[in-house]
């Protein structure tokens, strides 16, 4: 499947002492660990949408994230190898096209496009990869026959199931109590009442044909891939075990990323599927978490419409730290839009404050867990410096050098 193009991402002056590492939370060991890419190649795995609705805030919230993370590689001199799926066909979207009446392939692709848009418009780096669920049918296929073969799958009626006694790790990815996971299974598209699975945590592998669903034929039988093992073999075909991040919204802590990763650790007979497990906050609107099925949601195309500047939106949404929950007000995007048109003036005067500590001090705020909060408050702290003295002697590149800090670590074009 295409990507969206990419955007140049300019080179900044080298680092003046040692650069730290980057860190990040890691939600299994529910502590902030230095990322180590090997072989100067850093790779990352990052769940897509399902594309039956339009791409929401707290969707761009979660992508922005790991543009931060591919960026902060990059401005350290390493290779990336971003993987991101596309769930191209899944419940929800067929859900959505029969209450429609529309054709799920063709909605799909409608909405498949429109996030390429939203995102090429908030200048998200593209991954290098970007595969659909459809066209990883066969692959999926394969793995799925693999678990079967190892005694590690067994059939309820026509579907097949990956018993989590196959997989001795599981649970330390999420560390949730057996409740809360049965709670969050039964909310999150699991069936924990499914009369004959030999553990209601169990997750569906294969689901074999249903009347009116799209279906492929293979030795398993006629049906199609559960949601779980899309992203263990998608990301395992590309990555291999033990890449460096696995990410996504916190609302896939478990079931998704759970299960994925048991499904890999059992194909591969190893252990962990992912370095890190991270994990973004969730956008809400009025106190609820913005989501589909609330109905509750601001989206990037309906902003674009209206003529909003794309970097003010990326702006609001890197005002708040990465990992936490936060509400989208309707001061935030004002706000945002006061302090872009700030930062564009104080980046355009003659002379402003030298930059070379900025730069320091953005980068080590981003190192750290990605602190966009720390990093655009220094700059705000020197564009006020600089639009306090207009015309006052200063440093001649100062203002290219703040407009290129701002693109290369934070994806914000002034």
């Amino acid at each position: 499947m295409d990507s969206w193009p990419s955007v140049p991402v300019p080179r900044l002056p080298g680092y003046t002492g040692r650069r730290p590492p980057l860190s990040l939370h890691d939600t299994a060991t529910g502590s902030v660990r230095h990322t180590d890419p090997q072989d100067g190649t850093a790779r990352m795995y990052v769940c897509g949408i399902t594309p039956y609705d339009a791409t929401h805030l707290g969707h761009a919230a979660t992508y922005l994230a790991f543009d931060l993370v591919q960026r902060q590689w990059r401005d350290a001199g390493l290779r990336v190898h971003y993987v991101q799926n596309i769930t191209d066909v899944d419940d929800p979207l067929l859900e959505r096209a029969a209450h429609t009446g529309e054709n799920w392939k063709a909605l799909a692709e409608r909405e498949t496009q429109l996030f390429r848009e939203d995102m090429t418009a908030l200048r998200v780096l593209p991954p290098d990869d970007y595969i659909g669920a459809v066209e990883a049918v066969p692959e999926i296929t394969a793995a799925i026959e693999a678990l079967r073969d190892a005694g590690q799958a067994y059939a309820v009626d026509e579907d097949l199931y990956f018993p989590v006694s196959a997989a001795p790790g599981f649970g330390s990815e999420s560390n949730y109590d057996r409740a809360t996971m049965l709670r969050l299974f039964a909310e999150r598209g699991g069936d924990p009442q499914r009369v004959g699975k030999r553990d209601p945590l169990d997750s569906l592998l294969w689901r074999g044909r249903r009347p009116g669903e799209p279906f492929w034929d293979s030795p398993l039988g006629t049906g199609r891939p559960g949601w779980h093992i899309e992203c263990s073999v998608i990301a395992l075909n590309r990555l291999g075990m033990q890449f460096d991040v696995q990410g996504g919204g916190s609302d896939l802590v478990f079931p998704h990323h759970e299960h994925s990763a048991a499904h890999a650790e059992a194909l591969t007979g190893t252990a962990p599927f992912a370095k890190h497990y991270v994990h973004a906050g969730m956008i809400g609107l009025d106190g609820e978490k913005m989501s589909k099925s609330r109905g509750n949601l601001v989206l990037v195309s309906k902003l674009r419409a209206a003529h909003v500047d794309p970097m003010a939106v990326r702006l609001a949404l890197l005002d708040g730290h990465y990992r936490a929950d936060r509400e989208w007000t309707g001061g935030r995007l004002p706000a945002a839009e006061a302090r872009l048109a700030r930062w564009r003036a104080a980046t355009a005067l003659a002379a402003a404050p030298p930059a070379e500590g900025l730069l320091t001090d953005v980068r080590e705020a981003l190192a750290d867990d990605l602190d966009t909060t720390r990093a655009i408050a220094g700059i705000d702290t020197w564009a006020d410096d600089a639009l306090s003295s207009p015309g006052s002697v200063g440093a001649s590149g100062a203002g290219t050098l703040v407009r290129s800090l701002t693109d290369a670590l934070l994806g914000v074009l002034l």
